[in-house]
């Protein structure tokens, strides 16, 4: 019986990988000046990236269906270096945790805090400290603060080269469009997850749960393949909330070997891969995984 298998790619993006400096876009050609460079690469992400795109190359048709998730920012967003000032009025250093208290407390404020908040009507700080209680109060992260990363529309938001070009060669061959789902464009919430964000919101949609992409990659699909970035943060929350949709990790196939953790997060990947499993997911190389899907 043949068996339908589909692959879910989290966030390839040019900023969470690290290129290599010759294969930078340069100015006026390959001896000209890198004009783009990643603002959060992931160590070993491109040789992810490399592998993830030929396991999408060798794997042709047997993939009924691919769905890549992309980071899609603003410039000025809660979780990055744009949206903070600290009680001097100085931007905020990347992988600057901050809390409720802290913003309480003046320690780290919004830019323009005083200004109102549309959807809520209340000034930006009172929101914020609202908002960074709820994320506290779930239980699985504090707010980090990343470097500014994945602009809409900008290179770094861009997916990896050989990714992409792997994506087109599937779409002439398969004669379908990859699915492409764009998260955290809601400035006000941190959206690791493919799903929903960190803090979902009734008053905004896109932050809530999104039960037509789940149900894409779930539905009627014996096996899902998992690849991306970063295995510490995006990917580990898209897993987790997945397993909570299904009650079971089932028919999930992680490639181990086409994702990687933040530096400094590795014990946060290992953990996750961990709790995967206990839910019935399965963890693969590339080249493992290729095999089991063509044998079936």
């Amino acid at each position: 019986m043949t068996r339908t298998a589909k692959l879910l790619v989290i966030d390839p993006q040019n900023d969470f990988c690290d290129i290599p400096a010759e294969l930078l876009p340069t100015l006026g050609g390959q001896a000209g000046e890198v004009t783009e460079t990643p603002a959060l690469p992931v160590s070993g992400a491109h040789a992810d990236m490399l592998r993830t795109a030929d396991f999408i190359t060798q794997a042709g048709r047997a993939l009924a269906g691919i769905t890549v998730t992309l980071d899609w920012h603003p410039f000025v967003a809660i979780e990055r270096t744009t949206f903070w000032q600290d009680a001097a009025g100085k931007e905020v250093a990347p992988f600057t945790p901050i809390t409720a208290a802290d913003v309480a407390a003046g320690k780290y404020l919004p830019v323009n805090g005083e200004r109102i908040e549309p959807l809520s009507g209340k000034p930006l700080s009172a929101r914020v400290i609202e908002l960074l209680g709820r994320l506290e109060a779930a239980g699985r992260y504090t707010l980090m603060v990343w470097p500014v990363h994945c602009v809409a529309g900008t290179w770094g938001a861009n997916i990896h080269r050989s990714v992409a070009d792997a994506l087109a060669q599937w779409e002439r061959g398969a004669d379908a469009p990859v699915i492409k789902a764009h998260k955290g464009e809601y400035f006000l919430t941190e959206h690791y997850g493919a799903f929903e964000a960190e803090t979902p919101l009734d008053e905004v949609p896109s932050t809530q749960f999104d039960t037509a992409l789940a149900q894409g990659l779930t539905e009627g699909v014996d096996t899902l393949y998992v690849a991306g970035e970063a295995s510490s943060h995006c990917v580990s929350a898209s897993v987790d909330q997945l397993i909570r949709y299904r009650n079971s990790g089932k028919g999930i196939v992680l490639i181990t070997d086409c994702m990687s953790p933040v530096a400094g997060f590795g014990a946060q990947a290992d953990a996750f891969l961990a709790r995967a499993r206990a839910a019935g997911c399965e963890t693969l190389t590339a080249a493992q995984a290729l095999q089991r899907l063509r044998a079936n």
